[in-house]
């Protein structure tokens, strides 16, 4: 009896071991969590939401225009939505986004918001970088204002998920 006991605890301390090996793998490798700070990605992201980013998709597949990313520099993480890839030429005019000379319809805002993106460009967007801003174009410090360009390297994942809090629970693509 003493042995079935020993040996029961001993699969116990097994399956948490390989669960918490399998945690860290996928917190370090695959998705981790990131909270919103500010109000730069209003209405798309909240001050104070949590989002689960995918760090491995960019292992695979390169940035696309619209993808809402984590950006990693030395002081903060920013969350942003892509505008611009690298070689584009963007620029706004009478509160129209245009890039490549054609207008870009940007369905996740607003016409009141689209119209606090302000007057800028044209610019090309240098090789292994990205152009950025803040769904909330009045306040958000991004490409224009501070971010500058966005380097390949700097771009650690991929905001896919709400979840917290829980009432707003949603796909952020």
């Amino acid at each position: 009896m003493e042995n079935k006991v020993k040996n029961e605890w001993l699969e116990w301390l097994k399956a948490i071991i390989v669960a918490v090996v399998i945690a860290f793998f996928v917190h370090t490798f695959i998705f981790a969590t990131s909270i919103v700070e500010g109000e730069s990605m209003e209405p798309t992201l909240e001050n104070g939401e949590r989002v689960i980013f995918n760090k491995f998709i960019y292992i695979i597949n390169e940035p696309k225009r619209g993808d809402i990313i984590i950006i990693q520099h030395p002081n903060k993480n920013y969350v942003k939505r892509i505008i611009a890839l690298p070689g584009e030429t963007i620029e706004v005019a009478n509160n129209e986004l245009y890039i490549n000379g054609e207008k870009y319809q940007e369905t996740f805002l607003s016409e009141e918001i689209s119209k606090k993106t302000g007057r800028f460009g044209p610019i090309v967007i240098p090789e292994d970088s990205y152009f950025v801003m803040g769904d909330n174009r009045g306040i958000s410090k991004d490409s224009r204002n501070g971010l500058g360009y966005i380097q390949r390297d700097e771009i650690i994942g991929r905001s896919e998920v709400i979840i917290y809090p829980f009432s707003e629970w949603d796909l952020t693509r």
